[in-house]
């Protein structure tokens, strides 16, 4: 007798990353910018596309009409009140999409309902009832929400839902608006109201959690396993407060932990990691470094341990291959924590091979260059090669910033790869700017900036700053970071830093050119 394998449910993702994302403070996007997001959602391959609330603002109606002139394939929503005045603003900013759809929320929990509308349940129930009835017989595909659902009576939401579904919802959205609830909970209360609610089973459930307690995606997966067939989520998590469930988390979820869920989506997951690199340069809000899936160290192993496994084999440490979210590759940065066994292999793939004598010898200077600084590159290596990255490329002699007026104004005083010193003045937009500037006619390099952060590095009086910069070089992306006691140094080093490496790749190659003439 054959075991029958259920097909896999289909999870639809909503991105509300224009919508709901875009109200995080600081990730305004203009219209056009909101364009370019859609089409990179829509290449993603989301499912719906909330592009605004059209009645909010005169740029959100015009990004929503810019978009459903556009996008033809995907399914492109709007939020709207329940009030006459937010649904004909929507009708009007879908005017001409192919598939349009009016999201109207209104909100459920005993705390709104007394403190923000004012009104009793009776009222609630009458203007959910007449409101959807209202945007259906105007656009075929209604969802509606039932605002602080997870902190609103059970009976009454339930009542809610009835009402929602009788009047032509055929999506009804349970969002945790605030963030309050628990994987546990949250599944239960889904399981509960498709058993019971009347049409429930006719309409699709969704799940839309904020992360104020950092249980978003947890609460979303949950959701899922308690019949949720959508999921509301926005690229980096970005939204109000806290943000909501990362997009990239819960594919990524339902993805590697297919056979567990039995649930998935029609993300283009390859597509995941330049999309929210899009997204960052976008809102200039860069995710944090050790972000799942698309921050910077999530396919990077610095421990000795765990590098030594994953040359074994890479399962041994990694949960899913960086290729299928779009990372290029894992990274082994050699840092402080590597081992012998990681720094071997680098220089191995650079075409150095060593006996046993001279790699130790070359590990303990690797050791002594990590206490100078936090990663050691490939030109790093290449530099202790040849006797010293001390002699490799240019270096910082003095430096002078003036802000007066309206420009900054900066000297660099450099030595150059053979010793010789080099000054050169320039004048910028602010201290970095002018500073950079100098830097780049006294090197010859020139950098187009990407994103520059600056933090402190330690406590007290063995505090330091350090800056972090991401440039584009000739079409490719590079990061550079320096560190000093005055953070303006500190973003000098940190341009060097790059600029060496592109020197010291360009002089290998005109000397491969050489030796093989």
């Amino acid at each position: 007798m054959s075991t029958i394998i259920p097909s896999p449910a289909q999870v639809r993702i909503f991105d509300t990353t224009l919508r709901d994302g875009e109200q995080s403070p600081g990730c305004s996007m203009s219209p056009s910018q909101k364009l370019v997001m859609a089409r990179a959602l829509a290449e993603l391959g989301v499912d719906v596309i909330e592009t605004g609330f059209p009645a909010s603002s005169h740029s959100d109606r015009e990004a929503a009409a810019l978009i459903a002139r556009e996008l033809r394939q995907t399914t492109l929503c709007v939020l709207s009140r329940c009030t006459p005045g937010d649904i004909e603003a929507s009708v009007r900013a879908l005017e001409g999409a192919a598939r349009p759809r009016i999201h109207l929320f209104l909100s459920t929990s005993p705390l709104h309902r007394e403190f923000k509308l004012r009104m009793g349940r009776e009222q609630v129930l009458e203007a959910v009832s007449r409101s959807v009835a209202a945007a259906r017989a105007l656009v075929e595909d209604i969802e509606f929400s039932a605002e602080d659902a997870l902190r609103t009576e059970e009976d009454f939401l339930a009542e809610v839902i009835a009402e929602a579904i009788a009047a032509g919802a055929g999506t009804i959205n349970l969002p945790d608006t605030v963030g309050y609830t628990t994987p546990g909970e949250i599944r239960g209360l889904f399981e509960r109201m498709i058993a019971h609610v009347p049409g429930a089973r006719d309409v699709v459930f969704s799940t839309h959690c904020h992360n104020d307690l950092g249980l978003a995606v947890a609460n979303s997966l949950a959701a899922i396993e308690g019949g949720a067939r959508q999921v509301e989520c926005s690229v980096n998590g970005i939204g109000e407060r806290a943000g909501n469930a990362a997009l990239e988390e819960v594919v990524m979820g339902l993805k590697v932990r297919g056979a567990y869920f039995n649930a998935d989506t029609a993300i283009d997951t390859a597509r995941i990691v330049p999309t929210s690199q899009l997204l960052q340069r976008l809102v200039g809000m860069p995710v944090q470094r050790n972000k799942a899936v698309v921050g910077a160290n999530a396919f990077a192993h610095e421990a000795g341990i765990h590098q030594h496994g994953m040359l074994r084999h890479r399962g041994t440490y990694e949960i899913m291959r960086p290729e299928d979210v779009g990372w290029p590759s894992s990274q082994m940065v050699l840092g402080r924590h590597s081992g012998r066994a990681a720094v071997e292999q680098r220089l191995r793939a650079l075409g150095y091979l060593l006996e046993e004598a001279e790699l130790e010898l070359v590990f303990a200077d690797f050791k002594a260059l990590c206490e100078k600084q936090r990663v050691v590159h490939d030109s790093d290596l290449q530099a202790l090669m040849q006797d010293g990255a001390d002699s490799q490329g240019y270096r910082l002699a003095s430096m002078t910033v003036s802000d007066a007026g309206h420009r900054a104004r900066a000297t660099v005083e450099l030595s150059d790869p053979d010793g010789d010193r080099l000054f050169e003045t320039a004048e910028g937009d602010g201290p970095v700017d002018a500073l950079f500037a100098a830097l780049a006619r006294a090197t010859g390099v020139d950098l187009t900036l990407e994103s520059y952060q600056v933090h402190s590095v330690g406590l007290g009086a063995d505090a330091r700053g350090e800056a972090n910069l991401s440039v584009r070089y000739e079409g490719e992306d590079y990061d550079g970071t320096g560190t000093s006691k005055d953070i303006i140094e500190a973003s000098a080093l940190a341009w060097l830093d790059v600029a060496n490496r592109l020197l010291r790749a360009r002089d290998g190659v005109k000397n491969s050119e050489l030796a093989e003439a």
